[in-house]
């Protein structure tokens, strides 16, 4: 019913109307020739979240309204009124500040992006605002590289959840395979991409997979532009070309233009909480489990633990799960894991890489690393070995 109405509100359909001062009418000839739109399941939920929120936000214009109405319902003193205004307004004024915070990008990411991308962020605006320009630059590069590289074990996870085969993801193998030299890093990220942009490693998929919007990051040219100067700055960094102490202030602004592109084209992740299952209680005659879980957005690690039902026993205890806008959760184990890290001792999340030929797990929170060890069968079952 949400679909027809909307599409029966909609300009496509206003177009036809006939008649003025408010009153439109259409013809019958002209409603038999609609078209209406398929009942999708997922625009239909979509739908309903964006009537509940505006409903929300309704009621909240209203009780504010209804304040304001209110002020002198007890007299006119004005003291008393500014006072009562004051006390009962205060939520209404804190929910004002809060949306109007949705409104800056730098605060969404903070608050709403997974956990790695978020607090590299936030020490990117630390950097930023304290003057500190090389801190800031080699700060906004590193961002630039966990966001790719975030972006592109989620790739890989989803595309082995899904029975994808994608040759990037083998060129990651032949990197951690190999006996000497680094692991992979911002090229090896790319590619996985840059691949899953492709629309026929996608054909097959349902509509609302996530593997759709992170093959649109890459998919146009800005967004590829932003990537390479980055990349190639991120290079010159690596093999000692930094640049001139002249030109860093300008050399930060347009590495930071680029990573908010990119950090913008990657706004999803907003809508994809990362979590941590803590717990998985099965119920046989509901045929539902009752998960405990952290969820792990936001630049800070300490967060409460939630609860959650779920239709499927096939989950996980102590590892993280991709949960997409329908609360479908993905698998992400082998690919990104968490624990205490031992040398900083704070939660984080690590993946496979290569320090000196030698394979460990390495934190996108602040590159502290340590010996992987001898459980790679994971690692070998999802291709990575």
């Amino acid at each position: 019913m949400r679909l027809v109405l909307a599409f029966l509100r909609s300009s496509a359909v206003g177009a036809h109307a006939l008649g003025g001062f408010g009153r439109l009418r259409l013809r019958r000839k002209d409603v038999e020739s609609f078209v209406l739109p398929e009942a999708d399941e997922a625009l239909s939920a979509a739908l309903s979240e964006l009537t509940t929120a505006g409903q929300q936000m309704s009621s909240w214009s209203a009780e504010a309204t209804g304040l304001v109405e209110s002020v002198f319902d007890r007299g006119v003193d004005t003291a008393e009124a500014r006072q009562r205004i004051i006390e009962v307004g205060q939520l209404t004024r804190l929910r004002a500040e809060a949306a109007a915070q949705l409104d800056d990008f730098d605060y969404i990411v903070r608050t709403r992006f997974p956990y790695p991308i978020a607090l590299r962020w936030r020490e990117t605006e630390a950097r930023r605002s304290a003057g500190d320009h090389g801190l800031a630059y080699d700060a906004v590069l590193e961002a630039a590289e966990i966001l790719l590289c975030y972006c592109a074990l989620l790739t890989a996870a989803l595309a082995h959840g899904a029975s994808i085969e994608l040759a990037s993801v083998s060129a990651v193998r032949t990197k951690l395979a190999s006996g000497r030299g680094g692991g992979p890093g911002l090229g090896e990220w790319t590619a996985v991409l840059q691949e899953i942009a492709g629309a026929k490693k996608r054909r097959g998929l349902s509509p609302d997979h996530p593997l759709h919007e992170l093959g649109s990051l890459l998919g146009d040219e800005a967004a590829s532009d932003a990537r390479k100067r980055l990349a190639g700055r991120r290079n010159a960094e690596a093999h000692l070309r930094p640049v001139d102490p002249v030109d860093l202030p300008g050399a930060l602004q347009e590495s930071f233009d680029d990573l908010r592109l990119l950090a913008t084209r990657s706004r999803f992740l907003a809508d994809w909480p990362l979590m941590q299952v803590t717990s998985v209680a099965w119920d046989a005659f509901s045929n539902r489990a009752s998960l405990s879980f952290r969820r792990l957005m936001g630049d800070h690690p300490v967060v409460p633990t939630s609860t959650m039902s779920y239709p499927s026993s096939a989950v996980e205890t102590g590892s993280l799960y991709l949960a997409d806008r329908d609360h479908r959760l993905y698998l992400l184990r082998p690919f990104l894991t968490t624990q205490v890290c031992p040398t900083c001792r704070t939660w984080s999340t690590f993946h496979a890489d290569k320090v000196d030929g030698e394979l460990v797990r390495k934190s996108l929170e602040h590159g502290h690393w340590f010996p992987f060890g001898a459980d790679t069968e994971a690692l070998q079952q999802a291709a990575l070995l």
